[in-house]
């Protein structure tokens, strides 16, 4: 990405050889192009723990792992240590539903539901709101009622009243639940929704819980639909379709998942699929399995991790004697606290690594002693290649100018999978200058004629603006957009989807570190990047000149703090490390992965890589040669024409959205900036487009 002032062409015909020394603290060139890998204690515990909890692990592929909870037993030390340390989600058992919020009719009572809200969203949880509309735990006032007119102003008026006091903080509800009948007729229950107001009861809720909170997720909810053949599944089956066809407002379906000993029916994951084929997310809302068998569990969590829109899965409880079929004993935790077989299993399922002695706060000895050494898990099987190759759509997203905004490239992508959307930031750039800009899609086939929304007219302001990144800040649950504007600068935002929402730029440095100061020369300080592990944040910057330096501060500092700054890598040859860096943590390992652009002997842009075991060690080459690269034209297909000879700066679409920048090795896709190969002019005027490479070539 070039800074303001900076015109230049891309036919530079320049040198391919170059040597390149990569280090954990400033060093001078190097005769070697491989340096050894050393990290820190420290950094290889924060990953070990990061990747041993329920939670944590789920949320590497953007997924939770949740848990519902009894306001009441909150104040069990041992409750809630285990809630605290395993799950991102909480589902309220009996809180949120109408016996409680709303007793007696107008009167409503969210003292219980907030206890377990609240105590959530500040712990950085997200909440599952459960249930609005049921046959079940009704007052009787509600059961009684004998007139439809006034039932419809009843269930709506309850929608609206528990929605509302809790917009902005659900992520999902249950609007409707268990409506459909057990047996083979695959019809409504009787009750008493249904038997006044007929099968169009849950339409109306559904339409009325959308306008009471547009930007929460809405969920039909039941039991016995696992199987994909039967009658019931089958009902739900045809209720989601014909929404989906005829636009009511529906965008998941809950699986309550109560098994017996033998777990999930062998077609689970073919409902799962078939209902996501619809186009609605599909989540596990209640998981209990008899006995708590290791396979049925494995089994459970295999299905959903197999389909791209299972969001999540929720225990119903957390320990066996918190079960409502104690009995069976069917949770993850004993009794006192314990993990059983199943939460390994569970764990291991999802591609994480189990604690030693049952603990998620102990690191294995070979880690303690040797960093660089990673304990088995499946994730590990799941390595990066030593050569990529990709295959390359067409042109995704083109520039969309306005009255107002004169657009000529569009550029630098950063990408978040987040509730259901692809949320994409960019460069526009034009003879004037740089500025950002945002849109968002559900898939990439609407990329193309998805609305752009400039960012200057935010509070991130006028002026030079680009290369940006986002990312959510778990710690304090803030979207964080970093870019360049001559500094590394920041906003920040509650709400990923409001582009209206960015505060005004701020910077993380007073001015330009010395050690930038001494060694950019003639080049520029561009493509700020931020990563961290569960200690430390780390702040990536390039000169145009041969270098990559990094900052660092502690994750309780961020975004403040950054300070000793050193040249984290170098090359004699300034165009074989120029810009664009990218730092991600590679899921399943103790392992991230380093991309930085370079330009190659025949001036067109493309990518080299490097490993390490800590984003503060040094790096050791993957694919970091132009006969080798990560990604240039050379080890690209194009299906649909040759539209660009440049692979250039974009970044990874990662499996989930925070600040660890997590990529799944098996499914690595990287949008960037290409563009016509036969365009020439001043930089800024050249017109960059967008598009998104997938890997051909996986290890899984």
């Amino acid at each position: 990405m070039k800074p303001p002032g900076r015109y230049r062409t891309l036919a530079l015909g320049l040198l391919a050889a170059g040597v390149m020394a990569v280090a954990g603290t400033a060093a001078p060139a190097s005769a070697t192009a491989t340096a050894t890998a050393t990290a820190t204690d420290s950094a290889a515990a924060s990953d070990s723990v990061q990747a041993s909890t329920l939670g944590a692990q789920a949320a590497q592929s953007g997924r939770y792992f949740g848990a519902a909870v009894a306001a009441g037993r909150l104040g069990d030390g041992t409750y809630s240590t285990i809630l605290d340390r395993e799950f991102n989600m909480v589902t309220p058992e009996n809180e949120m539903k109408w016996d409680t919020t709303e007793r007696s009719r107008g009167s409503f009572n969210f003292g219980p539901a907030d206890q377990i809200v609240n105590r959530a969203t500040s712990r950085g949880q997200r909440v599952r709101g459960h249930t609005l509309v049921w046959h079940s735990q009704l007052p009787s006032w509600v059961s009684s009622i004998g007139d439809a007119n006034t039932l419809r102003s009843v269930m709506n008026n309850h929608i609206n009243g528990v929605m509302g006091h809790y917009k902005g903080k659900v992520y999902a509800w249950d609007v409707v639940n268990e409506a459909f009948a057990d047996g083979g007729s695959g019809a409504h229950r009787p009750s008493v929704f249904q038997n006044l107001l007929g099968d169009g009861f849950i339409e109306e809720a559904f339409r009325t819980a959308r306008a009471a909170d547009a930007s929460a997720k809405l969920c039909y909810n039941d039991y016995n639909i696992e199987n994909w053949t039967d009658a019931k599944t089958q009902g739900v089956y045809r209720m989601v379709r014909d929404f989906k066809t005829r636009g009511v407002p529906i965008d998941c379906v809950g699986f309550q998942a109560h098994f017996g000993t033998g777990g999930p029916p062998a077609s689970f994951q073919t409902t799962l699929s078939n209902f996501a084929a619809l186009g609605v997310d599909v989540q596990i809302t209640e998981l209990d399995i008899a006995q708590a068998p290791t396979t049925a569990y494995a089994n459970t969590v295999k299905a959903c991790m197999n389909v791209a829109r299972c969001n999540g899965l929720t225990t119903w409880g957390i320990r066996d004697t918190d079960s409502w079929r104690a009995g069976e004993k069917p949770l993850l935790f004993d009794g006192n606290g314990n993990k059983k077989a199943a939460y390994n299993s569970a764990l291991t399922a999802m591609g994480g690594t189990p604690a030693v002695k049952g603990t998620a706060n102990t690191v294995t000895k070979t880690a303690a002693k040797d960093p660089t050494k990673t304990p088995a898990s499946p994730g590990s099987a799941a390595a990066l290649p030593g050569s990529f190759s990709w295959s390359s759509s067409g042109i995704l997203m083109s520039p969309k100018p306005d009255s107002t905004h004169n657009i000529a490239g569009l550029k630098d992508p950063t990408v978040v999978y987040y509730n259901g959307k692809y949320h994409v930031f960019a460069s526009v750039a034009s003879a004037s200058g740089y500025s950002l800009v945002y849109l968002n899609f559900t898939d990439w086939s609407q990329a193309a004629s998805a609305p752009h929304y400039y960012l200057d007219r935010s509070g991130i302001g006028t002026g030079y603006r680009a290369a940006p990144q986002v990312f959510y800040f778990a710690p304090q649950r803030t979207w964080y957009l970093v870019y360049q504007t001559g500094n590394a600068s920041y906003s920040t935002n509650t709400d990923i989807s409001n582009p209206n929402g960015w505060s005004a730029p701020r910077n993380f440095y007073s001015s330009m570190p010395d050690i930038i100061k001494q060694n950019i020369g003639n080049g520029y300080w561009v493509d700020m990047w931020v990563i961290c592990d569960s200690a430390n944040c780390y702040l990536f910057s390039s000169d145009d000149n041969g270098h990559l330096y990094r900052s660092q501060t502690t994750l309780a500092q961020f975004p403040n703090g950054f300070t000793n700054t050193v040249i984290a890598a170098q090359d004699s040859n300034k165009y074989a490390l120029f810009e664009a860096s990218n730092v991600y943590k590679v899921q399943g390992s103790n392992q991230y992965l380093l991309i930085v652009e370079a330009i190659g002997s025949d001036g067109r842009r493309y990518f080299r890589s490097w490993t390490s075991s800590s984003i503060g060690g040094s790096w050791t080459q993957l694919a970091a040669s132009e006969s080798n690269p990560f990604a240039r034209a050379s080890n690209v297909t194009f299906p649909s024409g040759a539209w660009t000879r440049d692979i250039s700066h974009g970044e990874l679409v990662r499996a989930g959205y925070d600040q660890t920048l997590t990529i799944n090795p098996c499914k690595m896709q990287y949008l960037y900036q290409g563009m016509n190969p036969n365009a020439s002019g001043d930089y800024n005027t050249l017109p960059w487009r967008l598009g998104l490479l997938t890997q051909t070539n996986s290890t899984c």
